[in-house]
């Protein structure tokens, strides 16, 4: 392969990777938001009431994130999580006031973009990118990576703090 293809590939990934970081660095300056928390946001506003296994199963995290996210959310007076009247066992997260109006100013997920412009793509080329690109993870090694279908990068359940490596 001639050199100048592999920069013209490292470059593409570079440019998602940035992309990527830009939303993110931009998100949690407007709003004080990840973008896994605003995620779990707008989930909670469209579903009402639901339940964190729920909320888990949706945006493909485990309820142990989903919880650790939560406890962040509460903490800045964005959700409140109530036990059910007819199960106890399962608890609901619900948007207080200050979440609805949180959700109102943040702008729209990255990948919301995405999925508009590959949902008018052809079937074959939607094939041809998700094949593409599951051979690029595996040529980096990371096929094996847990990852869920959110553009954003970090530890998911961060606050906007410094990341530590490995997080």
């Amino acid at each position: 392969m001639k050199k100048n293809q592999i920069e013209s590939v490292l470059i593409a990934l570079r440019r998602l990777i940035r992309a990527t970081d830009l939303y993110s660095r931009d998100l949690v300056k407007s709003t004080g938001l990840t973008t896994p928390q605003l995620l779990l946001l707008l989930s909670i506003k469209n579903r009402g009431e639901v339940s964190i296994r729920e909320l888990a199963l949706e945006i493909s995290l485990s309820q142990a994130t989903v919880t650790s996210i939560l406890d962040r959310l509460e903490t800045k007076n964005l959700v409140i999580r109530k036990r059910s009247t007819k199960d106890k066992r399962i608890v609901h997260a619900y948007l207080t006031d200050n979440g609805k109006k949180i959700i109102a100013k943040a702008p729209p997920p990255l990948q919301d973009n995405f999925i508009k412009a590959f949902e008018h793509l052809d079937d074959w080329e939607q094939n041809m990118i998700i094949a593409s690109l599951q051979r690029v993870a595996s040529m980096m090694d990371a096929e094996d990576i847990d990852a869920a279908p959110v553009l954003d990068v970090g530890a998911l359940d961060r606050q906007s703090t410094p990341l530590k490596s490995h997080e």
